[in-house]
């Protein structure tokens, strides 16, 4: 309605310059005061007619597929901090679209047509917070499309056609939050992809084609809180392994995880990997099979687990064995300690042993000493007998006499 209104007062004021022309007769040039009219009718920097504009905000959904991007895109204010241009078939984005609008907070691109974009994209929106590339076909992103999106906190990327994505995609994202990956075609995550946003707290990768995870990528998380994995075909394998034990960790740290169903092998086919008993895991701490001709497609990771490329392969079928305890680390540490706390008692049992024999042949000898010492004395001089003794007992004496012929021969308490 304004517009209406201003284009009718310009084509009066047109009309009546030309009429004061002629009836005037002064030597104006016509065309340049026309000119003149029509740069004061050009549209200043605001909200365009086809946008719905709030203060510092502009909703640009669902327009005409004729209108071209880049001119509703120049009618912006600088100020502008937040953007929505969704449902709009926008199949590219020219490089430095957003040049002028460095004030950008959150911007929405969902709903599109997108298939890619050029690297320097988005290389003036450093104070970004939210952008939103959901619900259109983008298969693969430059190696450094957010590279200077530094203050970037939520990125969505849900339900496009990603299915590599670079180890440096992330990197630069250090204030990055919250990170929807979920229904797209990823089938791995490479190494070091979110080495960058370690303050990631909600991840959500759900509805991809992954079958396992390596827990070097999920590691630098540190806090990360919810983590979305359902609809994956997970492959439940000694794989997995390393992956179950990060998980075990992050619930014990009070994270929250859905469901991850497993797809094979068709033993574990359905059941949730959090609660699958680790008995089931047992074989694959087994020796690699000897047989290559019907295991060739078995073989042991470096971590030391079996894992196989085929999901029939008999390595998944084998009985689980328990694993014997003298293999145990800690079993072999504890019965270190107990042999050698065995083997001092053992030498400190013999060292008293000798000690006690030496003291016992030291005092035996002793004894023997002395008892030589007595045997080889003079014998007592006889008491020499009285006078009245020898006339009145000169029998007696004689009687005697066989009996302390033989006292050498005993001690002398025995010859008395």
């Amino acid at each position: 309605m304004m517009s209406s209104t201003k284009c009718w007062t310009m084509g009066q004021i047109i009309i009546m310059l030309c009429k004061w022309a002629v009836r005037t007769r002064m030597n104006i040039h016509v065309h340049a005061a026309l000119l003149i009219v029509l740069s004061w009718s050009r549209p200043s920097a605001g909200c365009p007619s086809t946008c719905t504009c709030n203060s510092t905000n502009s909703n640009c959904t669902s327009l005409d597929v004729l209108i071209s991007v880049n001119s509703i895109l120049n009618q912006l204010p600088s100020n502008l901090t937040s953007l929505t241009l969704s449902a709009n078939n926008i199949t590219m984005m020219e490089p430095g679209s957003f040049s002028n609008l460095s004030s950008l907070l959150q911007l929405d691109l969902s709903r599109n047509h997108l298939l890619t974009f050029h690297p320097s994209t988005f290389s003036q929106l450093s104070s970004l917070e939210l952008l939103d590339l959901s619900s259109n076909f983008l298969i693969n992103l430059p190696a450094d499309l957010f590279s200077d999106l530094v203050s970037l906190q939520e990125l969505v990327l849900r339900d496009n056609r990603l299915k590599v994505l670079s180890p440096k995609q992330f990197q630069s994202l250090t204030e990055l939050q919250h990170l929807d990956l979920s229904f797209n075609s990823l089938a791995t995550l490479p190494p070091g992809l979110l080495d960058g946003p370690q303050a990631l707290a909600w991840l959500s990768l759900a509805g991809n084609k992954l079958w396992t995870l390596q827990r070097s990528v999920l590691e630098p998380l540190t806090a990360l809180q919810h983590l979305q994995l359902e609809g994956n075909h997970w492959n439940c394998s000694c794989s997995i392994l390393p992956f179950r034990h990060w998980l075990e960790w992050m619930l014990y740290r009070g994270g929250h995880v859905d469901s991850i169903q497993c797809s094979l092998p068709p033993v574990l086919q359905g059941r949730d990997l959090r609660r699958v008993p680790m008995e089931m895991f047992r074989h694959c701490s087994q020796p690699p099979f000897s047989d290559n001709r019907h295991h060739s497609n078995c073989f042991r990771t470096a971590e030391g687990f079996l894992v196989s490329t085929d999901p029939a392969a008999d390595c998944f079928r084998q009985r689980h064995r328990p694993i014997s305890v003298r293999r145990a680390p800690i079993t072999v540490v504890v019965a270190g300690v107990v042999c050698g706390i065995v083997c001092v008692m053992m030498v400190v049992a013999a060292t008293y042993g000798c000690i006690y024999a030496m003291l016992v042949a030291h005092q035996q000898q002793e004894l023997l000493d002395k008892s030589l010492q007595l045997q080889q004395q003079p014998l007592m001089e006889e008491r020499e007998a009285e006078p009245g003794e020898e006339e009145t007992a000169p029998e007696e004496a004689r009687e005697k006499a066989p009996e302390c012929k033989e006292w050498i021969a005993f001690p002398p308490e025995v010859c008395v």
